[in-house]
């Protein structure tokens, strides 16, 4: 599905790309905030496509008391009884919050299906039933964004190997990813049936490519833009009020310790 780009992007030209998408960000954020917005924004897609990279590059610029990102953990044995979707509903965005989710509800049309972690009764019944929950949700003012993030099998493969070779990504790979690795068609037909049940006109799925990181990353965030109809707010003039004279105060002969300073 996705394409391999052919002129990489440059670093400076991805930078300063980055850099005007974030002031938009920011400007997004002060609109949320003032009009009471309530924005959740899924993120889903084959391991390695990119979907923490793309999220950091998201929040780096804006305040964490408006978005929130939500990974969960493994459900514990009571959240397993609970009716599936409940352990994420408690994460909705309220008035004036963008919520993003690093993997999200579509876990059981995808690596539990795939994995045997739930039924194919369970997976076909949550097919069934989630279009009526992201109406709902749309019905009640949540702006409803959702994101599969694509990646090539063979650009798939050089990341996963780069994550063996890197003890800086040695985290990102577990066991449970080299299982995934071994089953790609299994996922592209999970992927199929998924889009098949849920690419609804209330909540469709917009399909990034993200063979080249830079690109993909910078496609999705002005995309995202584009789904939130946000005006720039007026900012108003700061000037800096004038510091405080020092008084009798003098700085104490013993400070607390400093750090090494190797660099």
């Amino acid at each position: 599905m996705a394409k391999k780009q052919d002129k990489k992007l440059g670093r400076k030209a991805y930078e300063k790309a980055l850099e005007d998408l974030q002031a938009e960000l920011v400007a997004m954020q002060e609109w949320v905030k003032a009009s009471g917005a309530k924005v959740c924004v899924v993120f889903e897609g084959r391991d390695t496509a990119g979907k923490g990279g793309t999220i950091k590059r998201i929040v780096e610029r804006v305040s964490p008391r408006v978005f929130r990102v939500v990974a969960l953990p493994e459900p514990t044995a009571r959240q397993k009884s609970q009716m599936y979707i409940q352990r994420y509903i408690e994460h909705f965005p309220a008035a004036g919050e963008v919520v993003i989710f690093d993997r999200s509800w579509y876990n059981r049309a995808g690596v539990e299906r795939v994995m045997g972690f739930c039924t194919p009764e369970q997976t076909e019944q949550f097919l069934q039933q989630v279009p009526a929950v992201e109406e709902a949700m749309v019905a009640n003012g949540i702006i409803l964004i959702k994101y599969w993030l694509e990646v090539g099998s063979d650009e798939q493969t050089r990341r996963i190997e780069s994550r063996v070779h890197d003890p800086r990504k040695v985290w990102k790979l577990s066991d449970m990813d080299l299982k995934s690795y071994s089953r790609w068609y299994d996922y592209s037909r999970a992927r199929d049936a998924m889009f098949a049940a849920t690419d609804t006109p209330w909540a469709p799925w917009n399909v990034a490519d993200t063979n080249s990181k830079k690109r993909g990353r910078l496609n999705i965030i002005s995309h995202l833009l584009s789904q939130v109809p946000y005006e720039p707010l007026k900012q108003p003039d700061v000037t800096l009020p004038e510091r405080q004279k020092a008084g009798d105060y003098q700085e104490p002969a013993r400070a607390p310790r400093s750090i090494p300073a190797p660099f």
